[in-house]
């Protein structure tokens, strides 16, 4: 079974890229960051996002991110599907934060019950075929839409088409050069055929 230990956003300031992380949403050594100066513009084809229990989480884990630099792409609202907002971290990199649920379960926290990587790929139906020969396994496919199942890993894998996904995030699809992204896991290294680095995952 395939897990993503981890992601590695690729940053200009790595101090201040894990200050910013750290205190916007504590998610540990699951998000790493290193430098990186590779040409980038616009869209990186991915989204990061994190599934949380309740209303407030949401709100507290957004609220700390902007306070930390964050800038709003999508203000916290609800929805048909939930609660939920979208910001941009200082180093470019794109997050959701949401939850299924509409009303309060229990005391406010900040607990994130899952991390998803979501890759913006040309192909969904070629992407998948490639993730499934190196032993994924879909758990939901519809469409433009492909999320494996992962059930142990620490961080989840979701294939969506690319103006699907940015149409998501509140951005323009457009964008060019690097997704300064690598992908830690048991099944790397390799490139996929949209460009995403996979590499063995580190302790």
């Amino acid at each position: 079974m395939t897990s993503i230990e981890s992601v590695t956003l690729e940053v200009p300031d790595p101090t201040a890229a894990a200050a910013f992380y750290e205190a916007a949403f504590g998610l540990g050594p699951r998000v790493r960051v290193r430098t990186s100066e590779a040409p980038t513009a616009g869209f990186r084809g991915f989204t990061l996002s994190l599934v949380v229990s309740q209303p407030s989480t949401v709100s507290s884990l957004i609220d700390s991110a902007v306070e930390a630099g964050a800038t709003t792409l999508k203000p916290v609202e609800k929805s048909l599907w939930g609660y939920g907002g979208v910001v941009q971290a200082p180093d470019g990199a794109i997050w959701k934060v949401a939850t299924s649920a509409k009303k309060e379960t229990g005391p406010a926290t900040r607990e994130v019950e899952k991390i998803v990587l979501l890759m913006a790929v040309a192909d969904v139906a070629a992407s998948k075929r490639f993730y499934g020969d190196r032993g994924l396994s879909v758990g939901k496919s519809f469409g433009k839409y492909v999320e494996f199942a992962m059930p142990s890993s620490p961080v989840q894998l979701g294939l969506y088409a690319r103006r699907a996904l940015a149409k998501d995030a509140g951005v323009s699809p457009d964008g060019s050069g690097s997704h300064r992204l690598t992908i830690g896991s048991d099944a790397g290294p390799f490139t996929d055929p949209d460009g995403f680095a996979w590499e063995a995952a580190s302790a």
